[in-house]
């Protein structure tokens, strides 16, 4: 071997790991520490030309993949965070929807127990008159239904009956407030169905709670489809 071939290919390995060094310490956001054995290595880097071309290759293609494994390192270390980052906002967003989601099915079903309280009370409060106007009707329904949906099931009636509590319909004989069909549905309401305005707010105000959760949406289903 010639005389700078074992010392040159050593030198010259040592000046490439030292290359690779400081670039996975730039990489990881190191400050790489000087040493004698890098400047001793600096200052003799000349040698690698005196290599033969194979050794020469060899050296070269292990710098390189040691810089192209520090590389993916901190690719994947920045894939890691970012994919942590993404979950971790995707989880608040979903917490977030779910508390306004409870929030919401809590408030809507304190305003159906209220209705109902407010309708078993005060349906038998009133005086049994002969006949009613609307405006003593409507004065019933502001004092059963809950404020919060007393316009939704006012909007209802006055669509199905023009708060006319005798209303009957001539091709399908639904008959009252509501528009009950058959109108003696309304007798699990009170046997006085026919002629007293509170058994039918009573009684329709259960089936709006009851079978859409409150005067408001059945308004709602009633807009979409025409009836409820």
């Amino acid at each position: 071997m010639s005389r700078i071939s074992v010392r040159g290919f050593a030198v010259a390995s040592a000046t490439a790991v030292t290359a690779v060094g400081s670039v996975v310490g730039v990489a990881s956001g190191s400050v790489a520490q000087p040493n004698n054995d890098a400047e001793a290595t600096a200052a003799d880097t000349t040698l690698l030309a005196d290599l033969p071309a194979g050794q020469q290759a060899t050296v070269q293609t292990a710098s390189l993949t040691q810089q192209a494994d520090a590389v993916a390192i901190q690719a994947d270390a920045s894939a890691k965070k970012d994919a942590e980052q993404a979950a971790r906002v995707a989880a608040a967003k979903t917490a977030t929807a779910k508390k306004a989601a409870a929030e919401q099915a809590a408030k809507e079903a304190k305003e159906r127990a209220q209705a109902k309280t407010e309708a078993s009370r005060s349906a038998s409060s009133f005086p049994v008159q002969s006949s009613y106007t609307v405006a003593q009707v409507q004065a019933m329904a502001k004092q059963m239904v809950a404020s919060g949906q007393y316009q939704c099931f006012s909007d209802i009636v006055n669509t199905e009956s023009s708060w006319n509590y005798q209303a009957v319909n001539a091709s399908s004989g639904a008959y009252g407030l509501v528009q009950a069909l058959p109108g003696s549905k309304m007798s699990s309401a009170g046997a006085d169905w026919q002629t007293n305005p509170a058994t039918q707010i009573k009684w329709g105000l259960n089936y709006m709670n009851s079978r859409y959760g409150s005067p408001c949406a059945a308004w709602q289903f009633h807009l979409a489809n025409g009836w409820y």
